[in-house]
C-alpha cells in the first residue's frame, strides 16, 4: 500500500477507535448526575473528601472560592440571589450562616439528618449551625484557638503555664522578657473574632434577642466590651506588640511566633504543622494550653470557626446532595480532610475515626485540649446581620492602637445607625 493511502488507514483506524472510547466513556457516565461543591481554599482536603463520597449515581466536583471569607460570602451570595442552579453544595463560614436561611437560599436538611448532626456534633458546631430553631447547615470542621507558647521562652520568663493565664499575665511576662504576643489585627474578620473572643470571655456577647432583627440588643457598650477593649489597648501600647500587629492575620502572626521574639501566640489548630517542615525540630520548642482569660478567675471563651455544608435551594438535584453532605460529614471522612489540612472534625467521633490517623501527627493531649476547647468555644453571633455588625467593629476597633475605654460606646452606636440606615459601613 502507497505510503498516503497507510496513513490515510492508519488515521482511520485512529479515528474509530477514538469513537469507541468516547461511546463508552459517554455510556457509562450517562444520567451521572454532576454535584458542584463550592468550597474554600485548602491543601486538598475538600477534594479529596468529594472523590470518596462520589457514587455511581453522582460525582462530586469541586470549585473553589476566594481566600478571603467575606469575598466568599459575596460571591455565592451573588449568585444564590440570581437562582443560579449552578451551585449544590457549598462550604459557609459559621458567620454567614444565619443571612444564607434568613434568605431562604439554603435547602432544609432532612430531619432525620439533622438528629444525626445534633447527635455527633460539638456544641459549639450546633450552636453555629443552628438559625430560627432549625439546624441549617451540617458542621463539616470545626476550628478553634489556642495559645500556643515558646517553652524555652516561658522558662526565661518564669511564668507557671500549668494554671490558667491571663491576657494580662501573657502580655506583661512577653514585655518584661523581651517576646512578642502574636495576634490577629488586621482589618478583617480575623480581629472581630478575637473581639468577640475577649467580651465573651469577661461573660458579655455582642448581641442577644437576634430573633428580633434590626431591633436586636447591642451589648458590646458594658464591662465585657470595657474590660476586652483594656486587654488590647494594653497589648497595643506594649513593647510586646509585634511591629505588624495592625495588619497582621493567621500568616503574620505564625511568623511573629517562629521568629527570635516569637513568645505567645493565639491561632487556629493547623498552625501546629507549620514550622516542622521548614524548621525540624521547631515543634519540640511549642507549648500550649487554653485561650487565655480576658477576666483573671473568669473561664475563657475560645474563638470558634469552621464550615458548615450547605445545600443550595436552587439546585437541580437536592436529593442527590443531602446524600452526599450526610457522607461529606461523616466522622471518617471528617478525619480525612483533618490529617489533609489541619482543620479538626466537626464530632468527636471524628477524632477518633480511621484508627489513630491524627494521633500519629498530633500529640493526644493537643488533641484533647482541641476538643476541650470547642465545647466552651464561643461562636460569633448568629443574626442575618452579621456582616453589618463584623463591618461596623472593624471600622471602629481598628487599628488596635486607637482602642481605648471609650471604642465600645463608640462601636455600639455607630452599628446601631447602619442597622438602621442612619449611616454607611
Amino acid at each position: 500500500m502507497p505510503r498516503a493511502r497507510r496513513s490515510i488507514a492508519v488515521s482511520a483506524a485512529l479515528m474509530t477507535a477514538a469513537g469507541l472510547l468516547a461511546a463508552c466513556s459517554a455510556s457509562a457516565n450517562e444520567g451521572k448526575t454532576e454535584l458542584v461543591w463550592y468550597i474554600n481554599p485548602d491543601s486538598g482536603g475538600q477534594a479529596k473528601v468529594a472523590a470518596n463520597c462520589s457514587t455511581d449515581s453522582y460525582t462530586i466536583t469541586t470549585q473553589v472560592l476566594p481566600q478571603d471569607a467575606n469575598e466568599q460570602r459575596i460571591q455565592l451570595a451573588r449568585r444564590l440571589a440570581a437562582n443560579d442552579s449552578g451551585i449544590d453544595i457549598m462550604s459557609i463560614d459559621p458567620p454567614f450562616t444565619a443571612e444564607f436561611a434568613n434568605a431562604g437560599f439554603l435547602a432544609p436538611l432532612p430531619q432525620d439528618l439533622q438528629d444525626k448532626l445534633k447527635e455527633q456534633s460539638f456544641k459549639g458546631a450546633t450552636d453555629a449551625a443552628t438559625w430560627d430553631g432549625q439546624m441549617v447547615v451540617a458542621p463539616f470542621w470545626s476550628n478553634t484557638q489556642v495559645l500556643w507558647y515558646r517553652k524555652s521562652f516561658v522558662e526565661k520568663a518564669g511564668i507557671d503555664m500549668g494554671q490558667p493565664v491571663t491576657w494580662d499575665q501573657i502580655i506583661d511576662a512577653a514585655a518584661q522578657n523581651g517576646g512578642k504576643v502574636a495576634v490577629q489585627a488586621n482589618k478583617y474578620e480575623g480581629y472581630v473574632v478575637w473581639i468577640n473572643a475577649l467580651i465573651s470571655g469577661a461573660g458579655g456577647e455582642l448581641a442577644t434577642d437576634t430573633e428580633k432583627g434590626l431591633d436586636m440588643k447591642l451589648e458590646i457598650d458594658s464591662d465585657a466590651g470595657e474590660a476586652a477593649a483594656k486587654v488590647i489597648e494594653k497589648l497595643a501600647h506594649s513593647a510586646a506588640a509585634p511591629a505588624d500587629l495592625s495588619v497582621a492575620q493567621e500568616g503574620q502572626a505564625g511568623a511573629t511566633f517562629g521568629g527570635p521574639q516569637g513568645a505567645f501566640m493565639v491561632n487556629w489548630t493547623y498552625i501546629y504543622n507549620n514550622y516542622e517542615g521548614t524548621d525540624p525540630g521547631f515543634n519540640k520548642d511549642i507549648g500550649y494550653t487554653r485561650y487565655p482569660q480576658t477576666v483573671e478567675g473568669e473561664d475563657s471563651r475560645p474563638p470558634y470557626g469552621g464550615i458548615g455544608l450547605g445545600v443550595s435551594a436552587y439546585s437541580d438535584h437536592v436529593d442527590d446532595a443531602m446524600a452526599a453532605v450526610e457522607c461529606i460529614t461523616s466522622p471518617e471522612n471528617q478525619e480525612v480532610n483533618a490529617e489533609i489540612t489541619g482543620n479538626m472534625p466537626a464530632s468527636q467521633a471524628g477524632y477518633a475515626a480511621n484508627g489513630d490517623a491524627l494521633q500519629k501527627t498530633y500529640p493526644a493531649d493537643l488533641l484533647q485540649l482541641f476538643q476541650d476547647s470547642l465545647d466552651n468555644a464561643a461562636p460569633r453571633t448568629v443574626t442575618p446581620y452579621w456582616s453589618d455588625i463584623s463591618g461596623g467593629i472593624q471600622s471602629t476597633w481598628h487599628p488596635a492602637s486607637g482602642v481605648s475605654s471609650s471604642t465600645p460606646a463608640t462601636s455600639q452606636t455607630f452599628i446601631d445607625n447602619v442597622l438602621h440606615g442612619r449611616s454607611l459601613l
